[in-house]
């Protein structure tokens, strides 16, 4: 869900891969200075049943991203099933090698943060014990024991825009947390 105040210049549903796009992952939203794109990332299932399936998608994602990023920055936001960090999970070493938290899953992200991208939440919260997603049983969320896997990712180009960036964890009605991202208005200087 994206709430902003300008209407679109463009819609784009999907990646052009029919094996991702029939599962409606990816909506790409272009404005005058950006794309933002909404994902919904693959779990890759308990049992890790559909890790390969994952990283497949991760792949074709990264180039669906770069090539996008030809054109202009990107803000892709959305649920990445991957607890990037061992700051990003509140029980890391009971979670190794558990969907979300796999060496592949986290590689791909730290492969991909690397080509350009920065994590906006890290970029201005340094500490543990945040977390976007908590389990329905055994009162986890009431616990804080939950895993960060819903981003707000941002091309370099619009770090100077950076105003705001976290995780609404007091609102409840799902087993994830809303999280934002605010940009300051100024618009980019055009590359030269």
């Amino acid at each position: 869900l994206a709430l902003c105040k300008t209407e679109p210049l463009s819609v784009l549903i999907g990646m052009g891969a029919k094996e991702f796009d029939d599962e409606g992952r990816v909506q790409v939203l272009e404005f005058k200075d950006y794309f933002l794109i909404n994902s919904y990332f693959p779990n890759s299932q308990h049992g890790l049943t559909r890790l390969e399936y994952k990283l497949k998608f991760d792949n074709e994602f990264t180039t669906f991203a770069e090539n996008l990023r030809k054109i202009k920055p990107l803000i892709i936001c959305g649920d990445f099933n991957v607890a990037h960090e061992e700051i990003d999970i509140a029980r890391p070493k009971d979670n190794v090698n558990n969907a979300g938290f796999t060496p592949q899953e986290r590689e791909w992200m730290t492969k991909f943060l690397a080509l350009g991208y920065v994590d906006t939440f890290r970029y201005f919260v340094k500490e543990g014990g945040h977390y976007s997603w908590w389990s329905y049983r055994f009162n986890a969320r009431q616990k804080n024991i939950g895993w960060r896997i819903d981003y707000f990712i941002a091309s370099t180009e619009l770090l100077p825009r950076l105003k705001a960036a976290g995780i609404l964890e007091g609102i409840e009605g799902s087993d994830h947390a809303p999280v934002f991202l605010e940009l300051e208005r100024k618009a980019l200087k055009p590359s030269k």
